[in-house]
């Protein structure tokens, strides 16, 4: 975890790290919680498919990622995983259809912090598969993968293999 030295109360250089969720200045009694964050993973399924796509950024780049992303303030984690596919894929969902699967924790790092996450997990079934524009700063290729050819080593995040580990012995 990188550290932040300055206290951004008093200026001060004796901001401390307590390991897990927070920091705190001994000299004015400031606090700052590095609380978990909500995050959105979607499975979007036809039939014995599921379309995954490929990280263009850190973290993971290079490996396969479900569409999603962190849920922003005053934001529903459903118009969270509406929002993300529209801006990873151009792909407009009907919130109504999105099935909520499970959660899991996990952790995030970017730029040396650590972030904390829980990770939502929903499943969108199309009746037919289908290509869309993707946003090439995110993703650099997208691919329907049949679930029983998914390989656990090539997803991003290790809440994203649990969870797969679980939804195809459920399939």
């Amino acid at each position: 975890m990188k550290l932040l030295k300055y206290c951004p109360s008093c200026g001060k250089e004796t901001l401390q790290w307590d390991g897990e969720k927070k920091w705190s200045c001994p000299n004015c009694d400031f606090r700052l919680y590095n609380n978990v964050a909500g995050a959105v993973a979607v499975v979007i399924r036809c039939g014995d498919e599921i379309y995954l796509t490929r990280r263009n950024q850190e973290p993971k780049k290079g490996k396969l990622d479900l569409a999603g992303g962190f849920v922003d303030p005053k934001e529903s984690a459903e118009e969270a995983c509406k929002r993300e596919l529209f801006e990873e894929l151009q792909l407009d969902i009907n919130i109504s259809n999105l099935k909520y699967v499970t959660s899991l924790p996990n952790v995030y790092q970017y730029k040396e912090i650590d972030y904390n996450t829980i990770d939502l997990f929903y499943e969108y079934t199309v009746s037919e598969k289908f290509e869309v524009n993707i946003e090439l700063s995110e993703i650099s290729e997208t691919q329907w993968i049949p679930l029983n050819k998914i390989n656990l080593d090539d997803i991003a995040f290790d809440s994203q293999k649990i969870f797969f580990e679980r939804y195809l012995k459920k399939i």
